[in-house]
């Protein structure tokens, strides 16, 4: 095992071992990747158990040993079974990278308590259930290590148009604050990656709340993100580096880099932005 810390070259993993949740499409399939060409060892676990295996065989096509399960992060039972048979199999983890959410759009108004109790149990208790699942272990190994955790650019700006999923990015926004500070003691280091516009799949899989022309609105929506053209695999190098360079946070895209910017310094114009992208996106 081999400590994660500032100034580490993650463009060698070799020996290392990486946890991933949502490894089974978009960012979470292009790191599982990533990290298996530098030379690491995976941990693999998504909630389509099938996505997950076809990322696992190409992953193992680098030549190294990879393990997968299928699990449902909101189910704090499913997360410890994986941190377990994680911890059994290679004897630790040395980068525990949360990734796995959902999307939902609509405003306030139009988000019931069960949308609020699913996007929460996923995106925000997701979050928690890996970090008790495998920080124990992290600490007690005394070899130090690193968390990854997504949370979003509309964790940095609040967007009426989403804004459960927002409430719920901001959520863990803090949560990796706070852990970074309470981690770093034991040598563990944390990051709370803020993705802007990334070309995955969200858009077609996110439920969308409101009046109008759904399909209308989903469709101008993924036109948006494929136009915008930042991959998964991209964004997944900027989090190696973000995870070298020990960040706190970690804007991704350059819409991200504008909204963790104006969120800090300007409130009053980053709130106006914000309306706009919100009537932008009816």
């Amino acid at each position: 095992m081999f400590k994660l810390n500032s100034g580490t070259n993650t463009s060698d993993l070799a020996g290392r071992v990486v946890a991933i949740t949502g490894a089974g499409s978009g960012i979470g399939r292009e790191l599982a990747l990533l990290c298996a060409q530098r030379g690491a060892d995976l941990a693999l676990c998504d909630i389509n158990d099938t996505a997950v295996a076809d990322t696992a065989q190409t992953a193992r096509g680098f030549g190294h040993d990879v393990i997968t399960r299928r699990v449902d992060v909101s189910d704090p039972e499913q997360m410890t079974a994986f941190a377990d048979a994680t911890l059994g199999h290679f004897g630790g983890v040395d980068l525990l990278v949360n990734n796995a959410g959902v999307g939902l759009i609509g405003g306030f108004l139009d988000t019931s308590r069960k949308d609020w109790d699913w996007l929460v149990s996923i995106n925000v208790m997701g979050v928690v259930h890996g970090c008790e699942a495998f920080l124990p272990a992290m600490i007690e190994s005394g070899r130090g290590g690193h968390v990854v955790n997504l949370s979003s650019a509309a964790g940095l700006l609040a967007n009426p148009a989403l804004s459960a999923y927002s409430a719920t990015k901001f959520a863990v926004l803090g949560l990796s604050e706070a852990l970074r500070i309470e981690l770093e003691p034991h040598r563990i280091g944390v990051t709370a990656i803020c993705p802007g516009v990334i070309n995955t799949a969200i858009t077609k899989a996110s439920p969308i709340r409101g009046a109008g022309d759904t399909e209308g609105r989903r469709q101008r929506l993924t036109v948006t993100y494929q136009r915008r053209g930042y991959t998964p695999a991209r964004a997944a190098r900027n989090i190696l580096r973000a995870v070298e360079r020990n960040k706190a946070v970690a804007p991704v895209a350059a819409e991200a880099h504008v909204m963790y910017v104006l969120s800090r310094i300007m409130p009053p114009l980053a709130r106006w932005v914000s309306a706009q992208m919100a009537k932008a996106a009816k």
